[in-house]
């Protein structure tokens, strides 16, 4: 006779008893939690927990202490300087030719937007060097962001999984590449030959300088395509598969489900993921020092040459003296460039949460 009958003609039954007919009951669970094992487990748990706890508290403290230093050294740079409006623009000679002399002459001063930290009266305006980080940063982005895009669709919606698992991998090791050497290659093999185009075709008087913003840009968007094709794919891959079949049971193609459905959900990733290249591209140092010019100016042309914050920084920065105006003016610089970023990044966070929560992903 069964067990089931004979708690029938016992008139009990698993459930009275307190045991559950899945064999699981309140007495049973604390048992195996007082066990050696469960307390070992507990354990191990509780330390993970905590060690996550505190590498988090530990990144925290040091951006804190980043942002704190930064801002410690830089805010000085005010105190050493007539006006704060010197770090906008300052009083500069305005020089005109004389033809009937044939020399130049001074026909007096005007505001300026110029840095030149060590003239004899240092011109220490920031707007020159945020317009060449912003400009090259931008004309990287748009390089990069369709390209990656593209990658990061054919890499979640069109390769199968072999092809995947080979393409992914070699993306992120593009990555690791150190960007002194995509430098190199953009000074060895790019930017002579641009120019040498630019003078067979007629545009000699457009093409500034061999070394210029679009070279700088065209080296940092080869390192931020793998950044944001690799998100953009993790994004799209994030995309549940019931709405490709929803999509696909409907008539729709494989290039409208992927463009009609799946990159508008995936939206807030991909647009995660473009801010963020555009933050990398804005912190890029050895290329930008290499390849555009490092001419301090404001040009609207891409082919002029530009100097960016962080070529500034990493090129000034070991020259400058300790304490001084240039030095503090430096430390100033630092702290608007990590402000911009952790402005993006900030950005980045609220957009993608608003996004997640229309689309209720």
């Amino acid at each position: 006779m069964s067990s089931d009958s004979e708690h029938r003609q016992e008139g009990r039954t698993p459930e009275r008893e307190g045991v559950p007919a899945h064999g699981f009951s309140p007495l049973l669970v604390r048992q195996r939690l007082r066990h050696p094992v469960s307390f070992f487990r507990r354990a191990r748990e509780r330390v993970i927990e905590s060690g996550v706890f505190l590498c988090g508290l530990a990144s925290i403290l040091a951006i804190s202490l980043i942002f704190f230093f930064l801002f410690k050294e830089g805010l000085q740079a005010f105190r050493m300087v007539d006006s704060p409006a010197q770090f906008i623009s300052s009083m500069g000679v305005q020089l005109e030719y004389d033809y009937e002399e044939d020399d130049v002459f001074v026909a007096g001063e005007r505001r300026e937007f110029a840095w030149q930290p060590v003239s004899d009266e240092p011109k220490l305006s920031f707007i020159p060097l945020m317009w060449g980080s912003l400009g090259i940063a931008t004309l990287a982005a748009v390089l990069s962001t369709f390209a990656g895009i593209g990658v990061g669709i054919f890499l979640s919606e069109i390769a199968t999984a072999r092809l995947r698992g080979l393409v992914k991998p070699t993306l992120e090791l593009l990555v690791g590449i150190p960007t002194v050497v995509i430098g190199f290659v953009m000074l060895a093999i790019v930017a002579q030959p641009l120019r040498q185009i630019a003078d067979a075709i007629g545009l000699a008087g457009i093409y500034g300088s061999t070394f210029n913003m679009f070279v700088g840009a065209v080296g940092v968007s080869i390192v931020i395509i793998p950044v944001i094709g690799s998100l953009v794919d993790d994004a799209l891959r994030a995309v549940p598969d019931d709405l490709r079949a929803a999509s696909l049971s409907v008539g729709a193609t494989r290039w409208q489900t992927t463009w009609r459905v799946v990159l508008p959900t995936g939206v807030s990733g991909v647009f995660g993921a473009v801010i963020l290249g555009f933050g990398r591209a804005l912190g890029e140092t050895m290329i930008v020092l290499m390849c555009a010019g490092n001419a301090p100016q404001i040009t609207g042309n891409p082919f002029d040459s530009v100097r960016t914050m962080t070529a500034a920084i990493a090129s000034e920065m070991g020259a400058a003296q300790v304490g001084g105006v240039h030095a503090q003016t430096l430390f100033l610089v630092g702290a608007i460039l990590i402000t911009i970023t952790f402005l993006l990044n900030l950005t980045v966070e609220l957009v993608v949460n608003r996004f997640r929560r229309k689309i209720r992903l």
